[in-house]
C-alpha cells in the first residue's frame, strides 16, 4: 500500500483536517517534476539542433578528467565547510510572534523556510512548495500543542477526582478515620506530579508525596446520574449534585465513572501520540520525495528542524501515558497489569472468514427457497385460488413482519459498509464499546439467517397444506409464524454470550431508554433508534395482529374477523401507530427542557403534526372500511391537509436540519461546506428520492388501498418497504452530518461525566 493511503487509513477521522495535507503537497511536487521534465526536453531539443559539423568535430573526453581532485579522505564523509555552504538549499528559522515577545516563548513560535536557490529557473514552484510545507507544519504543531495543553488540564482534573475517590474509600472502610500520616513510599497521587517542568525551572517547592486528605470530602459533592425513571424524574426538578452518603453503591458508581474516564483519557493520549508520529513520518516522506524529484539535499535540514520542534521534542504525552497506565493498573485492576492493559488497549477486531462464508451460504439458501416458493405457487395456481383472500388477510401479515426486519437490516448493513468506506466513525457516534461494533458482514449474517428461517417457514407452510398426510394438522401450520417469533425473541433476550450479546444488550438498553423517554437524558443512539421505529409502524401493527390473531382470533380456522371487526382493535391500531412519534415528541421535549438544543421545540412540533396526520389518516381509513361515507369524507379532508403539512415539514427538516443541506451560500451551493461523498450529484439525488418516498407516505389518504393485481395488504407492505428504504438513505446522511460536526469540533473521544464536583474556590487552591 502506498504511504498516502496508509497515512489516510491511520488518521483519527475527527482530526483529519489537522493532519498534514500529504496529497496536496504531492500535487505541488508533481508540478515541479512536470516543469523539470519540460525543461529537460527543451535542452535535449537544443542539443539536437546544433550544426552537424560541430557534432562530428567535437572531441569527447571523459568528464572525470576535468573534475577537481577530491582527495583520498572525502569519500569517508569529511566535507569542506565551503562545499557545505554551497550545497545548502534551504534555511529554516523559528519566527517570533507577538505572544513570544510577551514572554510566552512556546506558544508564539512558528517556522519559516527560505529557499536559497531563488535565482534558478523554475524556482517559483519550489518556493510555493516550501511555503505550503511551512503552513502545514505550523498547523500541525499548533494543533498538537493545543491538544497537549488540553490533556494536561484534564490530567489535573483526574488528579483531583482520584484524591476524592481515595479519600472516599478510606472513609468508607473506616468511618472514624482521620487524615493519616504518610511517608514518601506511600503516595496517593495516581499521576504523581504533572508540573515537572515548572519545578525544574526554579520553583523552590520540593516534590511532596502524600495521600489525598480526607478534608477534601468536605468540599466535594457527588454528581448523581439517573439509573431509574424515578431517580431521573427527581433529577429534573432537583440539583444533579448531592452530598456524599458514604455507602458502597455511591463508591461503586463513582469508581466505575472514573474508570471509564481513565479509559477515554488514555485513548485520547494514544491518539495524540499516533498523531505526532504519523505527521513526523509524513514530513520525512514528502521531503525525501522532494529530494528525489529535484536531485537536491534539503531533507536533512528540514527534518532536523522537525525533530527539534515541539512536535519532536515534547514528551508530556509519553509521560502521561505511562502514569495513566500505572494509576489504572494500581487503582482499578488491583495491580494486575495484564488485565489493565487489555482494558486500556483492547485488541483490534479481526474479520472472520467463516462469517463471510455463512453470509454467502445463507444468501444462496434464501435464493433457492424463493425459487421453490415461486414454483410451488405457480404449480398450485395460488394467485387465482379461492383461498387467496383468506391467506392474504391472515398468514401474509404474519410473515411480512420478518420481511420488514430483514429489509431494515439489509439497509443498515449497506449503511455500515458506506460509513466504513468513507471513514464515518459510526462506532464512536453510537457509543459502542471498542471491539464490539458489528461490521456489515455481521449484519448481513443475521439478516440472511433470518431470511432463511422465514422463507423455510413459508415453504413449510405451503408444503404441509399441499401434502395429504399433513393437511389435517392445520393447527401446526398456523403456529409456524408464532414459533418463529418466539425463536427471535428468545435469541434477543438470551443472557448467554452468543449471537452478539453486547450488541443485543446495547439495543435493549436503548429500547428501554426510548420507552422511558422523558426520564433520561437523550443521547444520539436513543433518538436514532426511535427514528427507526417511526419507519416501522407497519411492523408494530403486525405485532399487534399476532397478539390478536393468536389470542382473540380463531387461528385454527384461519379466521381474523374478530380482529378486523373489533372496535377495540381499531383503537389499539391508532395507539400503535402513534407510539413511535409520541416517543420522539417526548425526547424532543426533554432535550428542549434540558437546554441541549433550542431547535428541539420546533422538532417536537414536527412530530406533533405527524401524530395528528397519522391519527386522522387511520380514522379515515377505518371509517371507509365501515362504509360510513359522510364521516369518512370529512376525515379525508382533515387527513389530506394534515398529511400535506406534516409531509412538507418532515421533508424540509430531513434535508435542512438532519442532513445539514440546502445551504445557499456554502462552498458547495445548496449543499454544505464539507462533504464526504466525492460526487455532489449524489446529494441532490438523495434529496429527490427523499421527497418522492415521502409522498408514498400519503397513499392511504389518496385512496390507493387496492389494485387490480395486488391485494390491499400487499400494497401496504410495498409502501412500508419504501419507507424503510427511505429511512436507510436518511441514516447514512444523518450520521455523515453528525460525523462532520464532530470533525469540526475535533471531538474524537467521548466526554465522560466525572463522579465528583469540587467547589470552584477549593478547586483553584
Amino acid at each position: 500500500m502506498k504511504f498516502g493511503k496508509e497515512f489516510a487509513s491511520q488518521m483519527v477521522p475527527e482530526w483529519q483536517a489537522a493532519y498534514m495535507n500529504y496529497n496536496f503537497l504531492k500535487t505541488l511536487l508533481k508540478e515541479i517534476m512536470i516543469f523539470r521534465q519540460q525543461q529537460s526536453r527543451s535542452q535535449d531539443n537544443q542539443v539536437n539542433l546544433r550544426p552537424q559539423s560541430l557534432k562530428v568535430g567535437t572531441l569527447k573526453r571523459r568528464g572525470s578528467l576535468f573534475r577537481a581532485f577530491s582527495g583520498l579522505t572525502s569519500r569517508y564523509g569529511m566535507k569542506s565547510p565551503k562545499k557545505d555552504k554551497e550545497d545548502e538549499v534551504i534555511l529554516v528559522s523559528a519566527m517570533h510572534t507577538a505572544d513570544e515577545e510577551q514572554g510566552e516563548h512556546v506558544h508564539g513560535q512558528s517556522y519559516q523556510t527560505f529557499f536559497l536557490r531563488a535565482a534558478e529557473q523554475g524556482s517559483e514552484y519550489e518556493i510555493v512548495f516550501f511555503r505550503r510545507l511551512d503552513d502545514e507544519f505550523n498547523k500541525v504543531v499548533s494543533f498538537y500543542r493545543a491538544k497537549v495543553e488540553e490533556v494536561v488540564k484534564e490530567a489535573e482534573e483526574l488528579n483531583l477526582q482520584m484524591d476524592a475517590l481515595i479519600a472516599f474509600r478510606i472513609k468508607l472502610n473506616d468511618p472514624a478515620a482521620v487524615t493519616p500520616f504518610i511517608n514518601e513510599r506511600n503516595t496517593g497521587y495516581p499521576l504523581e506530579v504533572i508540573h515537572e517542568e515548572q519545578q525544574e525551572k526554579g520553583l523552590d517547592r520540593p516534590r511532596e508525596y502524600q495521600m489525598a486528605s480526607l478534608d477534601v470530602l468536605k468540599h466535594v459533592k457527588i454528581n448523581t446520574t439517573a439509573e431509574s425513571p424515578l431517580s431521573a424524574m427527581k433529577s429534573l426538578f432537583n440539583s444533579s449534585k448531592s452530598d456524599l452518603q458514604f455507602n458502597k453503591n455511591e463508591f461503586k458508581d463513582a469508581k466505575e465513572k472514573l474508570k471509564q474516564a481513565f479509559i477515554e483519557f488514555h485513548e485520547k493520549l494514544r491518539f495524540l501520540k499516533n498523531y505526532a508520529f504519523l505527521n513526523q513520518l509524513a514530513f520525512s516522506k514528502i521531503m525525501k520525495k522532494y529530494d528525489k524529484i529535484t536531485s537536491r539535499n534539503a531533507s536533512d535540514a528540514y527534518l532536523k528542524m522537525v525533530e527539534e520542534s515541539y512536535l519532536g521534542q515534547s514528551d508530556e504525552v509519553a509521560k502521561l501515558i505511562e502514569r495513566v497506565e500505572s494509576a489504572f493498573v494500581k487503582h482499578f485492576c488491583n495491580g494486575n497489569r495484564h488485565q489493565g492493559m487489555s482494558t486500556l488497549k483492547p485488541n483490534a477486531k479481526r474479520r472472520r472468514h467463516r462469517v463471510t462464508f455463512f453470509v454467502g451460504c445463507f444468501f444462496g439458501c434464501s435464493l433457492a427457497l424463493v425459487v421453490a416458493i415461486i414454483v410451488n405457487m405457480h404449480n398450485r395456481d395460488l394467485l387465482k385460488s379461492n383461498g387467496r383472500t383468506q391467506y392474504m388477510d391472515t398468514i401474509f401479515p404474519l410473515y411480512t413482519l420478518f420481511g420488514f426486519l430483514v429489509l431494515h437490516m439489509l439497509m443498515y448493513a449497506a449503511n455500515v459498509y458506506y460509513w466504513m468506506r468513507y471513514r464515518v466513525n459510526y462506532s464512536f457516534i453510537f457509543g459502542f464499546k471498542p471491539g464490539t461494533e458489528m461490521g456489515y458482514t455481521e449484519v448481513l449474517l443475521l439478516s440472511s439467517g433470518l431470511s432463511v428461517l422465514t422463507l423455510a417457514a413459508v415453504l413449510s407452510n405451503l408444503e404441509m397444506e399441499l401434502d395429504a398426510n399433513t393437511e389435517s394438522y392445520s393447527t401446526l401450520t398456523e403456529l409456524l409464524p408464532l414459533g418463529l417469533v418466539i425463536v427471535v425473541l428468545l435469541i434477543t433476550f438470551c443472557p448467554f454470550n452468543i449471537f452478539y450479546r453486547a450488541n443485543r444488550f446495547f439495543l435493549l438498553v436503548c429500547l428501554w431508554r426510548c420507552i422511558c423517554a422523558p426520564f433520561y437524558a437523550i443521547t444520539l443512539p436513543d433518538f436514532f433508534l426511535a427514528d427507526q421505529f417511526t419507519s416501522q409502524v407497519q411492523l408494530l401493527r403486525s405485532l399487534q395482529f399476532y397478539v390478536c390473531y393468536y389470542g382473540w382470533g380463531d387461528f385454527k380456522q384461519r379466521n381474523a374477523d374478530k380482529c378486523n371487526k373489533s372496535d377495540v382493535y381499531d383503537i389499539i391500531t391508532i395507539v400503535i401507530a402513534v407510539i413511535p412519534y409520541w416517543i420522539r415528541l417526548l425526547q424532543c421535549i426533554r432535550r428542549w427542557w434540558g437546554g441541549q438544543d433550542p431547535t428541539q421545540g420546533l422538532n417536537g412540533l414536527k412530530y406533533f403534526s405527524t401524530i395528528v396526520a397519522v391519527v386522522s389518516r387511520t380514522i379515515q381509513t377505518q371509517l371507509t372500511q365501515k362504509k360510513l361515507k359522510a364521516a369518512a369524507r370529512t376525515f379525508k379532508i382533515i387527513a389530506g391537509s394534515t398529511s400535506g403539512v406534516a409531509t412538507i415539514f418532515n421533508t424540509y427538516w430531513d434535508i435542512a436540519m438532519d442532513w445539514g443541506l440546502l445551504c445557499k451560500n456554502s462552498d458547495n451551493p445548496w449543499l454544505r461546506d464539507k462533504l464526504i461523498l466525492p460526487n455532489r450529484s449524489i446529494y441532490f439525488i438523495a434529496m429527490v428520492l427523499n421527497v418522492i418516498l415521502r409522498l408514498a407516505w400519503m397513499q392511504t389518504v389518496l385512496d390507493f388501498h387496492d389494485a387490480p393485481f395486488l391485494h390491499k395488504n400487499a400494497l401496504i407492505a410495498i409502501v412500508a418497504c419504501l419507507e424503510i428504504i427511505r429511512r436507510g438513505i436518511w441514516n447514512f446522511f444523518r450520521l455523515e452530518n453528525e460525523h462532520l460536526n464532530n470533525v469540526g469540533k475535533f471531538r474524537a473521544v467521548k466526554s465522560v461525566p466525572l463522579p465528583f464536583s469540587y467547589q470552584q474556590d477549593d478547586k483553584n487552591q
